[in-house]
Parts: structure tokens; sequence; C-alpha cells
């Protein structure tokens, strides 16, 4: 029997299953009885491979398809009725014609293949911010990682009740043809479609596709946002916790951010951290006036390489148990696993993340650069008490950031929540080598959310102007750049644990304790008040940090004039202003 009467998931359900023809359909329930003997079936089948159950207990290894090992932007869609509201940012088609040509794909793809329901939360289940999905799919890798990445069970079921408001998301294997995969929204139509991609960024349909694409469309029509912002709770000596929202692009820091660990200095005078969330916010304004903050997720899909004791221990630890590795080494010797970064001692006798023997000697990479780890937030060290929180936490800031050498300064503070604005939209990033292509080159972000926007981003601009004037009591907004070098490309800052010593400025300007130096971009620290101590940091290298370079910022303000002449008429005046108000202060 369906755990289910509404009669438009059934009917929904019905009409997919008679699409893709799978041999049967389970309902995930939750239960971890259910769980553990799709793990079974996924060992036997080898679809998974069971860990050292003493060094990590609960642990799975996964590799990937080779042709399908990261999200595929030039296969993601936007598909809403009219082509405009997609904007130069997202690819388009039109609905019917996605519809037609993915369901010619879909057609028998689970033949012999089990049809998994999964009903799963966005969001604490008793959030009145929750919102609810159901996914289709052929994979049970997709079954285990949606039961760590999202709340997921019957409960859910009880909560859409009879509903017909849910977001819909069929996914199939197929047959992981390159060619033929696709990623597709429906915003209009709250549907997403994906196929022939078993990789966890194009298929666990909750994450970017849901909780960024979907929900930056529905929080534009229902007056709230979806942001790609970690969400972080900063506790001083007195016991008060103030939370901030960050957003950076990717190798900005993020995941570090989210879960850092104050220096000693810090930590011997009673600071702490608090992990609320590392990847994405919902946010919307509270009765009493102030944004409120939830995590819609519910675990970490966290970058392997270069995750170790140093860079974040937290996250590290999150991995210990109850996790699944995607495309990382297996080590044979003792079956852990493995990814360049861990530490110094790679495995001599290991599989790569093809399955094939590796010889560390070889040259060759053993992980994939974008292999993963899925972990439960709870197993986090310092995840934060209101994790679970309904109502999420209040912001006291909104902190952008992206990788600069000589442009941005260390921190700066907008002079209202326009400039806020202002700034968010044209945060940038240079090339690094990892990046493919020139070095140096800059990339624009729009509040790191440039792949991750379900409509025209112009009219994502004016959804934040619109919100600053609804919002009562708005968060402070700061850029924060951690990436400065000297001449010789070295980085003048320490970052990491340190990066406290300025959300600590941040904090105190929150609640108006200390003041700040005007500039032509913004307020800026008095040097004075960042403390140093501990650290090698020299006043004058904070002064070069802080600095603000007017021939540079000329050449950085015609940039962006070119980046807004993308946005025609639906660049909001109030950006237009912004911009010709920072010319004017570096004449």
């Amino acid at each position: 029997m369906e755990p289910t009467s509404n009669k438009t998931i059934l009917h929904w359900i019905n009409e997919m299953s008679s699409l893709t023809r799978p041999e049967e359909v389970v309902w995930i329930d939750g239960s971890e009885a259910q769980l553990e003997k799709l793990r079974a079936e996924a060992c036997a089948t080898g679809e998974i491979i069971r860990l050292n159950q003493e060094k990590l207990p609960g642990c799975y290894l996964h590799r990937t398809a080779v042709n399908d090992v990261a999200r595929v932007e030039d296969r993601t869609y936007i598909c809403c009725r009219n082509k405009e509201d997609a904007g130069p940012t997202n690819n388009w088609m039109a609905p019917a014609e996605m519809y037609a040509k993915l369901y010619r794909l879909f057609e028998g793809s689970m033949k012999g293949r089990t049809m998994y329901v999964i009903p799963y939360s966005m969001g604490p289940l008793d959030s009145p911010q929750a919102r609810f999905g159901i996914e289709l799919t052929d994979s049970i890798y997709v079954v285990l990682n949606m039961a760590i990445m999202t709340r997921v069970g019957s409960r859910v079921l009880d909560l859409i009740g009879d509903s017909e408001y849910f977001v819909r998301g069929l996914h199939s294997k197929a047959k992981l043809e390159l060619e033929n995969r696709y990623i597709a929204h429906f915003p209009e139509d709250n549907t997403i479609l994906s196929i022939n991609s078993g990789y966890g960024g194009n298929v666990l349909l909750g994450k970017k596709c849901f909780a960024l694409r979907i929900a930056s469309y529905l929080g534009k029509n229902e007056g709230w946002m979806a942001e790609h912002m970690l969400i972080l709770g900063i506790q001083n000596p007195k016991g008060e916790v103030r939370y901030l929202a960050a957003a950076f692009p990717s190798a900005c820091g993020k995941t570090n951010l989210a879960m850092l660990i104050p220096p000693e200095l810090y930590a011997k005078k009673g600071w702490k951290v608090w992990c609320v969330g590392d990847d994405i916010a919902w946010i919307r304004i509270g009765e009493d006036g102030r944004l409120w903050a939830i995590n819609p997720e519910y675990g970490f899909f966290g970058v392997a390489p270069g995750t170790n004791q140093k860079s974040n221990p937290n996250a590290l630890s999150s991995t210990r148990k109850n996790s699944i590795f995607t495309n990382v080494v297996q080590n044979l010797e003792d079956n852990t696993v493995w990814w360049e970064g861990l530490d110094k001692n790679p495995p001599r006798h290991a599989l790569d993340w093809k399955g094939n023997p590796w010889d560390p000697e070889s040259g060759e990479k053993g992980a994939h650069p974008n292999s993963r780890f899925t972990a439960p937030a709870r197993n986090c060290p310092c995840i934060s008490p209101e994790f679970e929180n309904p109502n999420g936490v209040p912001l006291s800031a909104i902190i952008f950031g992206g990788r600069r050498a000589k442009t941005a300064p260390l921190v700066y503070q907008s002079r209202d929540w326009n400039h806020g604005v202002f700034v968010g939209s044209v945060m940038a990033s240079e090339t690094t080598a990892a990046a493919a292509g020139a070095v140096g080159v800059v990339r624009r972000d729009p509040m790191a959310m440039l792949p991750f926007c379900g409509y025209h981003m112009g009219d994502y601009f004016r959804h934040w102007i619109e919100m600053g004037q609804k919002i009562k009591h708005k968060p402070k907004i700061f850029n924060v750049n951690w990436f400065r070098t000297d001449e010789e490309g070295q980085f003048l800052w320490p970052g990491f644990g340190d990066n406290l010593r300025i959300l600590e400025w941040i904090m105190a300007r929150c609640s108006d304790e200390i003041g700040a130096e005007d500039s032509p971009i913004g307020y800026l620290p008095k040097p004075e008040d960042i403390c140093l101590e501990g650290t090698q940091v020299s006043p004058e290298t904070l002064r070069e940090l802080l600095r603000v370079d007017r021939a540079l910022w000329q050449e950085e303000a015609r940039n962006i004039r070119g980046f807004y002449e993308n946005f025609g008429d639906r660049l909001p005046k109030a950006l237009a202003d912004e911009l010709d108000r920072l010319e004017r202060n570096l004449k």
C-alpha cells in the first residue's frame, strides 16, 4: 500500500513510472533498517564499497563514471516560458521543447531497475521555512546521499498532506551518456529533470537544483531569499552569540570559514565559533523586523582534496563516521580512504579514483580534484546548538568575499543596504592556476550565485533592493579578501583561524562599538582596531592590507560598467547609481 493518499503525488509517480518503466517502485521511509538493506544491495552490485568499519564506521566509497565527475554548467538549463526571464547568465530552452526532448530520453530508462521514491524536506521538518520535495531515482547512491543531505522519509509525506505544493524531481542514470546529459529546471512548474548523470551535484536534486535554482525563484515570488551562503555563529567571551551569513565563489575558503577554529589567543579568552551551515542559507524577515536564516540542508557535500587536520579539522572529523566518499583513493592496506592534501603519507598499495592500481610516484593524481565527501552535519564538532531551530538564527552581518591579489582590501563595510547589494553584485575572483585558462583573469560571480540563480540576475538584484526596503533592522554588509599578495605573490594575511580577528571587527561594527575610516569604496577599519597579537603580521603589513589603490579601483569601475551592460534595462537603477557614486569618489 502507498504511504500517501495524495492524488497529485500518486498521479505524478504513476505517470513517471509509465514513462521510465522500472521493474518495481520502492518508497523510501527513512528508516535505518531500509537504508541498511539498500547499502547491502549496493555493496553486492559494486555500486558502493564498504570501508574499514573499525576505523570508518558506517562509511562507504563510490566511484562515478569517468566522464561524470562534476556539475555540467553547459548542460544545466532554466526552462521558463519567457526566454528573457532566464536572463543572460542561464542556458534557456522553452519548457515544452525541453519536456519533449527529455521525456524521449527518459522513455524506458529504468527498465530492469528499481524506481526509488524519496520524500524529503529542505529545512527542519517543523520549520515554517521548510519546503518539501519528492525525488524519483534509479540510483541507490542517490538515495543514500539524500538521506545524509536532507531529512528523508514518511513524515515528509504526512507534512505534504493533500497539498499539490511540492517540488517534483525525476532522475535517471539512463546510460550515463555525456552527449545526452541534462539538468533542467522548470521554476514555474516546481519541477527538476536530471538524466544521464550519477555525480552528486547533478543528481542530489535537493542541493543546488532545489535549494538554490528553484528556491531563488520561489523566494522572489514569496518575499524571502535563497542564497549560496554559509551561516556562522560567533560567541564572544561574555557568552553572546551573533550570527552572520557569507557568500564566496569556489576556492575562496567558504567551508574553512564555516567551521573556523579560533586562534589560541582567542580560544583562551573564551571565543567560540558555531557552524549552522556551510553552503546554503534560506533567509526571511522575522516578526521582529530582523533577517532570520536557516540551513535547508542536513549534511555537508564537501570537496575532499585539501581537507586535512590543519586546513579544516572540523570538516575532517565530520567524515569519520556514516559518510560516503566519492572518487577518492582507496587504501588497500587497511581499506580506508586518502586524497591529495590529506597528509604526506600516500598509501603504497592503493586504487585511484577510477579503481585502477595507483602508485604515488607516478605523478598522476590518486583522487579526482573534485572528489567529495557526504557527511552528516551532526558529526561536526562545532555544529551549532541552533542547527535544528525551526526559526533559524538572526543575522547581524552579511559578508561577501573573493580572491583578489591587489584590488580589494582585507575588509571594508558598505555604507548602507543598497551599497552592500552593489558590493555583492560585483563580487569577483581572479583565476588561479587550478582553473582552466589564463591566471589572474577577473571573473564576476554576483553573490556567488552566477551558476545557481533560477531566473534573470537583474531581477535577482532588484529582489535584493526590494528586500532592503522591507527589512526594519537590516544586517550590515561587508566585503573581505583573505588573498592580498605582496610583490613576490606571497599572501600577506595568515587566513584560516586568524580570520576571526576580522570577524571580531565586523561584529563590533554591527553593534556600533567602534568607529571606522571613510574611503572611496566604503568604511575601513582603523588599523589599531584589528588585533594582531599572536600573529606575524606587522602594522606596516596591515596598512598595506587595508590600502585602497585609486588607479586599480578606477580600472575596476570600468570593468564593472562592462559587466553591468549584460543586464540591460533589467539592472536596477539603484546599482547604476552606486557605480556612478564609486566613480565620483575615486576622482
